[in-house]
């Protein structure tokens, strides 16, 4: 049938968008389909906001209808779950906590508890952001199968500071590093001035599915907060993964 054909063939081009930004030839490629095809597809697809374009505008990710989807069945559970353990880590280590996720091969900012200090650090929910950059990013791409691993490689790495990882092999080191360690911390990579921890939290199935993190000026992360900061987001970490696993079950 015609139209089953057609359903079918949007969701393979849906999926192949999903595993990370590729551009139409790239796409059809992969699915063994005529270029032109993609291309009418992904047109369609762009309007209805399932796909969007990225980078230069030769890229396309999933767009914004497929994430408000997602989220309100993902999103929107996690975060509910998740708030009670941000706020016992804010209260632990006496900065910003959040959560996020990673999607279209970006960090999702989904929910933070800000800190009570009088410097803050800006509200990061809603924001994406390339995951090279952030603890939380890099500790979920520590943690992604090989193969999704490469696609996300092949983009840019955007130097955003002097301390920003932009060479791949470089980048693939510091994921065995962070996968190793089972944290991973991020000192002025994103901006001046602000270093983050993250750890991973996992489903039922061992799935890194998010991360937790807390972050703030450096200056306020000296040798003793950062054991302190560290063991904690880990210990909170574990604690929501233990809890996703026990209300999926």
């Amino acid at each position: 049938m015609p139209g089953v054909q057609s359903v079918e063939r949007a969701f393979a081009v849906l999926r192949a968008t999903a595993a990370g930004p590729s551009g139409i030839s790239d796409i059809a490629r992969r699915l063994h389909l005529p270029t032109s095809t993609v291309a009418r597809m992904l047109a369609t697809l762009e309007e209805l906001g399932a796909v969007e374009r990225v980078g230069e505008g030769f890229d396309y990710a999933v767009g914004p209808t497929i994430l408000e989807l997602a989220n309100g069945s993902r999103g929107t559970s996690l975060t509910g779950v998740a708030r009670v353990f941000l706020q016992e880590l804010v209260e632990r280590v006496g900065e910003t906590a959040g959560v996020s996720v990673l999607e279209s091969g970006l960090v999702h900012y989904l929910d933070h508890v800000a800190s009570d200090n009088s410097i803050q650090i800006r509200d990061w929910t809603g924001t994406r952001l390339a995951p090279h950059v952030t603890s939380s990013g890099l500790v979920m791409l520590s943690h992604l199968p090989t193969a999704e691993l490469e696609i996300l490689l092949k983009q840019p790495l955007d130097r955003l500071t002097e301390r920003t990882i932009t060479r791949p092999a470089e980048l693939r080191a510091r994921l065995d590093e962070v996968r190793h360690a089972g944290v991973s911390w991020t000192v002025e990579e994103l901006e001046p001035g602000i270093s983050s921890v993250a750890a991973p939290v996992f489903n039922a199935t061992g799935e890194c599915i998010a991360a937790i993190h807390v972050h703030g000026p450096s200056y306020r992360f000296p040798a003793g907060k950062r054991d302190l900061a560290e063991s904690a987001v880990t210990d909170i970490a574990d604690r929501l993964s233990a809890r996703l696993s026990a209300d999926a079950g």
